[in-house]
C-alpha cells in the first residue's frame, strides 16, 4: 500500500490537533487562573534559585516552555524583571518542559485514547456554556487535553508505515548509517522541524513514534530531541523582534543557553546516550536501544510478521507484539531520560554562570539608544519590606520615576508633529510612542498592583489615605501616556489623509506643547517632595492650567475664521482641532494629579 497525498495531509492535520490541544489546554490553564501566574511569576524572580523553581513549576503547569519564555520576555520588555532574573526563569523553563515528555510518555501509548478521550470530551462540553468564565477555561483545558491525545494518537496511525514503502525506507537509511554525520544530521532535522511547528513537544512526539517503530536507532532519536531544544528558543526569538534591547537580550540568552548545552552534549553524544540506556534499565524499563535491532531481526527471520507488526492486525497476545509493546514502553521512558537528565545536567552546570552569561549576552547585543536601558522598576522590583509605610515611600518614588518616562512621551508627540509624514523617521517616532504607552499601561498595573498588596497590611488610616491618592495619581499619569498616543494617532491619520498643516497651526500646536510640557516639569517636582508642598507651587500650577485652557479657547476662537478666510483646509482644521483638544485634556490629567497632592498635603496638615 503507497503513502498518498492524502495519508499526508491526514498527518498534516494530526500535528495540528496535537498543536490546537495543546495551546487550548494551555491557554485554558493560563485563563482559569487569572493574573495569579503573572503574579507568581513577577514576584518569584528575587533571586536566581526562587526564579528557577518559578520557571520549572509555570512551564510544567501551562505545558510549554514557548509560553513561559515569551511571557517571561514580555515582562523583561516592560522593565519588570532584569536580565538576570529573566535567565534563571528560562533555566527553569527547560527543565519544566520535560514534564509534557514525560506525559506523552507515560501515557501515548499505555492508554487506549478513544477510552478517555471522547468521554473528556464529553464532561467538557456543558462547561464551556457555563456563565462562570473560570469554569468556561477549566472546560477549554480539558477539551484541549483531549484534543492533545486524539492528536497523537492520529499522528501514530498516519505516519507512513515503512514495511508498504520500501522507497521511504531506503532514503532513511542512507541518512542513518553515517556514523556521527547522522547524529549532526538528524540534530539538524529536529532544529527545523521544531522551528517549522513551533513545538519541542510535536517534535517529542513525532520522534517517539518513530523510534517507536524502528525507523531510526534511539541515539538518533536522542540528536532530534537534542535539536528540538534549540529549535524551541525560536519562537522567543520572535517574539522579542518587537521589543526592546533587554527582551532581545533575554531571548538570545535562551538560545544561547541551549546552544552551550548541546555543544557539550555532541563533544560526549555516544557516552552520555548510553549513561541514558543504563538509566532506564535501572528504572526497570529494558534497554531502549534495543527495539531497532529486534525488529530488524524479526524482518530476517519472520518476513510475515514484520509485515503485519504495526498495522494493528496482529492479535495483542502474540508474544512479538507483546515484547514490541514493552520495548516501545522502554523506547518512551529513555527518550525521556534523556531529555530530562540533559536539561537538569545543563541547568546545574549554567545556573553557576548566570553572570557571565548575561555580560556575554551584552556583548552579543549592544545598546543602540539609552532609552532601552530605562525601563526598570527602579524602588519597587525587589517586593513588599516589612515596614509599611516604607512601601509607600518607596511607591511614591516610583510613581515619580513613571511621570518622569511619561513626560518624555510629551516631547516624542512633539516631535511627531514636526516630523517628515511618509518617511522611515515617522514610522519609527510613531513606533516608539506605541511601545511607551505599552510600557506606561504595564507600568500603572505593577505600581497598582504593589500599592494594593501594601493597603493589605496593617496601615494607619493617615496610610491608607495616601495609598488611595497615589492609586489616582498612578491613574491620571497614564491617562496623560493615553492623550500623548492620542496625539500620534491623529498625525497618522492626517498622514493617510495626506492634510497639510500650515505654519501658524504648527506654531499654536508648539504653544501648547510647551504649555502642558511646563504643567508637566511643575506636576513632577511636586510629586517629589509632597511633604513639602508649599501654596505657591500649588498657585504656579493652576495658573499654567489656565493657560493652557485661555490657549485652547483662542485657537478654537480663531479656527473657524481662519478656515473661512482660507488660511488651511477644513480637513486640517478638523486634525488641528483635536490636536489642540486632546492637549488641553492632557493639562486636565495633570491637574487631577495636583489636586491629589493638594488633598494629600491637607490632610498631613490637619494630622499634624
Amino acid at each position: 500500500m503507497s503513502y498518498s497525498f492524502l495519508d499526508f495531509m491526514c498527518l498534516l492535520g494530526s500535528v495540528g490537533l496535537f498543536l490546537y490541544g495543546m495551546k487550548v489546554m494551555s491557554e485554558g490553564l493560563q485563563k482559569a487562573a487569572g493574573d495569579r501566574l503573572r503574579n507568581i511569576l513577577s514576584a518569584m524572580t528575587r533571586n536566581r534559585f526562587t526564579g528557577l523553581i518559578t520557571g520549572i513549576l509555570i512551564t510544567a503547569l501551562i505545558q510549554s516552555s514557548s509560553a513561559s519564555t515569551v511571557m517571561v520576555v514580555s515582562f523583561v520588555n516592560a522593565g519588570l524583571m532584569s536580565l538576570a532574573q529573566s535567565m534563571a526563569v528560562i533555566f527553569g523553563a527547560n527543565v519544566g518542559t520535560t514534564f509534557t515528555a514525560w506525559v506523552i510518555a507515560l501515557f501515548g501509548f499505555k492508554v487506549n485514547i478513544s477510552a478517555f478521550v471522547l468521554p473528556l470530551i464529553g464532561i467538557s462540553i456543558p462547561l464551556l456554556f457555563m456563565s462562570s468564565s473560570r469554569n468556561k477555561s477549566i472546560g477549554e483545558f480539558f477539551i484541549g487535553f483531549a484534543f492533545l491525545f486524539m492528536g497523537l494518537d492520529m499522528i501514530s496511525t498516519y505516519v507512513p508505515d515503512l514495511q508498504s514503502n520500501p522507497e521511504m525506507f531506503e532514503f532513511l537509511q542512507r541518512y542513518t548509517s553515517m556514523g556521527y554525520w547522522s547524529v549532526l544530521i538528524f540534530l539538524f532535522v529536529g532544529i527545523v522541524l521544531t522551528m517549522v511547528i513551533q513545538s519541542s513537544a510535536a517534535t517529542f512526539a513525532i520522534t517517539l513514534i518513530m523510534c517507536s517503530k524502528g525507523w531510526i536507532g534511539f541515539d538518533l532519536s536522542c540528536a532530534l530531541v537534542l535539536g528540538s531544544n534549540i529549535g524551541t528558543t525560536i519562537t522567543p526569538l520572535m517574539a522579542s523582534m518587537g521589543g526592546n534591547v533587554a527582551a532581545k537580550r533575554t531571548a538570545m540568552g535562551h538560545l544561547l543557553f541551549n546552544m552551550l548545552g548541546t555543544l557539550w552534549t555532541l563533544a560526549i553524544f555516544y557516552p552520555f546516550v548510553e549513561l541514558t540506556e543504563w538509566l532506564t534499565e535501572v528504572f526497570g524499563q529494558g534497554d531502549p536501544a534495543a527495539l531497532q535491532s529486534y525488529v530488524n531481526s524479526i524482518e530476517q527471520s519472520d518476513p510475515e510478521i514484520y509485515n503485519h507488526l504495526f498495522d494493528n492486525s496482529l492479535p495483542v497476545a502474540h508474544p512479538v507484539v507483546a515484547k514490541v509493546a514493552a520495548m516501545q514502553q522502554s523506547v518512551s521512558i529513555g527518550l525521556s531520560v534523556f531529555h530530562t537528565v540533559f536539561n537538569i545536567i545543563n541547568l546545574l552546570i549554567m545556573i553557576w554562570f548566570t553572570g557571565l552569561y548575561v555580560k556575554i549576552v551584552e556583548r552579543l547585543i549592544p545598546s543602540k539608544h539609552k532609552e532601552d536601558e530605562e525601563f526598570q522598576l527602579k524602588f519597587i522590583s525587589g517586593g513588599l519590606m516589612n515596614a509599611a509605610e516604607l512601601n509607600i515611600s518607596q511607591a511614591e518614588k516610583e510613581i515619580v520615576v513613571y511621570a518622569q518616562r511619561v513626560q518624555r512621551m510629551v516631547g516624542m508627540s512633539q516631535n511627531l508633529v514636526h516630523t517628515k509624514e511618509g518617511s522611515e523617521d515617522f514610522s519609527h517616532q510613531f513606533s516608539r510612542i506605541e511601545k511607551y504607552e505599552e510600557i506606561s499601561d504595564r507600568m500603572e498595573l505593577e505600581i497598582a498592583g504593589y500599592l494594593n498588596r501594601v493597603v493589605e497590611g496593617r496601615l494607619s488610616n493617615e496610610g491608607k489615605h495616601r495609598i488611595a491618592s497615589l492609586l489616582r495619581i498612578v491613574s491620571e499619569i497614564e491617562s496623560i501616556a493615553d492623550s500623548c498616543y492620542g496625539v500620534a494617532k491623529i498625525m497618522m491619520r492626517k498622514q493617510e489623509n495626506h492634510v497639510k498643516f500650515s505654519e501658524e497651526i504648527y506654531t499654536n500646536v508648539d504653544s501648547m506643547f510647551i504649555s502642558v510640557e511646563a504643567s508637566m516639569t511643575n506636576m513632577i517636582l511636586l510629586l517629589g517632595d509632597i511633604e513639602n508642598v508649599r501654596q505657591k507651587d500649588l498657585i504656579t500650577s493652576y495658573n499654567l492650567e489656565r493657560e493652557t485652557n485661555n490657549l485652547r479657547n483662542q485657537f478654537r476662537a480663531d479656527n473657524m475664521e481662519n478656515i473661512n478666510e482660507h488660511r488651511y483646509e477644513y480637513q486640517a482644521g478638523i486634525y488641528y482641532m483635536d490636536i489642540i483638544g486632546t492637549l488641553e485634556k492632557t493639562g486636565d490629567y495633570v491637574i487631577n494629579v495636583v489636586d491629589e497632592i493638594k488633598t494629600q498635603m491637607r490632610s498631613s496638615q490637619k494630622e499634624n
